[in-house]
């Protein structure tokens, strides 16, 4: 059982993670959100590395993924639902921005999640184009 920031966490390192290439936009952003937003407030940071590390091995087991998914569902109360996908898809939107599509592996990591968090589909949708307007390069 994960707490609900560890929930956040194994997020947006899923999302790094779906193509199997973290790229350092990606780690930045990660840092970016633990150590800003306020859903972080309380968060003691020396677990970051420790959290990401539980994440990293859960994702490596056979049925990691699934594992994580459920993980997730159960530690993120509704409240912070459309909260936990603006990570996930600023995550991608920063991988997106470093030069890279939006690999199909993180398209459908993405889709799992708007349904495990039980969003519609305009919400996530609106949440989707705000993560690409804050990411988008000249």
């Amino acid at each position: 059982m994960i707490d609900t920031q560890a929930a956040l966490i194994y997020i947006m390192v899923m999302v790094a993670a779906a193509d199997n290439n973290m790229a350092d936009s990606e780690l930045q952003i990660i840092g970016d959100v633990v150590n800003h937003l306020p859903v972080f407030g309380d968060y003691d940071k020396q677990r970051l590395t420790k959290d990401l590390k539980d994440c990293a091995a859960m994702l490596g087991r056979e049925t990691g993924l699934e594992e994580a998914l459920k993980g997730v569902k159960s530690a993120v109360p509704a409240k912070l639902r459309e909260t936990a996908y603006a990570l996930a898809c600023d995550v991608a939107a920063a991988g997106g921005a470093a030069g890279k599509e939006l690999s199909q592996e993180t398209l459908r990591l993405l889709e799992l999640l708007r349904h495990r968090l039980t969003l519609d589909r305009l919400t996530a949708a609106a949440i989707e184009r705000g993560a690409r307007a804050r990411f988008t390069r000249l």
